[in-house]
């Protein structure tokens, strides 16, 4: 965020400058449709573009169809496609791998002993998120962190002067505040929502191993820890497996990974007292 600030000055001009404009609805659809024709999944998923939507975008399920909500008051040009490989490229093929594996109830995973999801689900998204832009800087992952940290301390207004620092629209700070408090009875008092951290805990831990996961079977396995991945690779069911387009290219994603790991000035050293 530091990094960010010294940049670009604030939190608007880095998101013009590494976003690009805003997108009409017939470019995002454009852009969608695009993009499920490079992964093989057109007519698989819904798609609905609002701008009443907390999140840039949400991958979830409705009616029993894969549903994709994408919130058009952040769709920005060269973001877009970021956000495609995070909800469908990362949880979609995730999702739909999982349902293969003996894993895929919650008694299989009980049965195999298998860790939580996350941060590894949230954290390999996120990375997807930023793979192949120009400045691949963890800005929305670390200011999300930061916010829940200041909202243990902070009530709902002293956190929203604090954010000031970083980002100056009113709006968006609301909603980084909204995401940190939402479900406290009380926001003028300390508390926050934590979930929000899995975000950058995650990338944080998957850069740290980066040279030690393999990540098309981290893909392929479904909803599992990066942590599991030696140990149940021998139990997978690899038939009808979806790999998406930027995983198969394994040379150049470990490229973009060391990319994102300059771009934001960490170090393994660094990665590995922290984690």
């Amino acid at each position: 965020m530091e990094l960010a600030l010294k940049k670009y000055g604030n939190y608007e001009r880095f998101e013009q400058a590494t976003g690009g404009n805003l997108l009409t609805k017939s470019r995002i659809w454009y852009n969608v449709k695009k993009y499920m024709e490079k992964e093989g999944c057109i007519g698989e998923i819904v798609v609905h573009v609002t701008d009443d939507l907390l999140s840039r975008a949400s991958m979830t399920v409705v009616n029993g169809r894969p549903t994709l909500t994408i919130n058009i008051s952040t769709a920005r040009e060269y973001w877009l496609e970021g956000m495609l490989r995070h909800e469908i490229g990362t949880h979609y093929f995730r999702s739909i791998n999982n349902s293969h594996q003996p894993w895929s109830s919650s008694a299989g995973r009980k049965k195999h002993n298998l860790k939580p999801l996350n941060p590894t689900e949230e954290g390999l998204a996120s990375i997807h998120s930023v793979l192949f832009r120009k400045d691949p800087t963890l800005w929305r992952a670390a200011l999300l962190y930061y916010t829940v940290y200041q909202a243990r301390h902070m009530s709902f207004s002293q956190l929203f002067h604090n954010l000031g620092r970083f980002v100056q629209d009113p709006n968006t700070r609301w909603d980084y505040c909204v995401r940190a408090k939402r479900g406290q009875t009380n926001t003028a008092q300390p508390g926050c929502f934590s979930k929000d951290q899995v975000y950058l805990d995650g990338v944080l831990k998957i850069l740290r191993y980066r040279d030690k996961i393999d990540f098309p079977m981290l893909m392929a396995l479904g909803k599992v820890s990066f942590e599991d991945v030696d140990r149940l690779k021998g139990l997978a069911q690899m038939e009808n497996v979806r790999i998406p387009h930027f995983l198969q290219d394994g040379t150049g994603y470990a490229e973009q990974l060391e990319k994102i790991m300059e771009v934001n000035q960490l170090t393994d050293e660094e990665l590995r007292v922290i984690i």
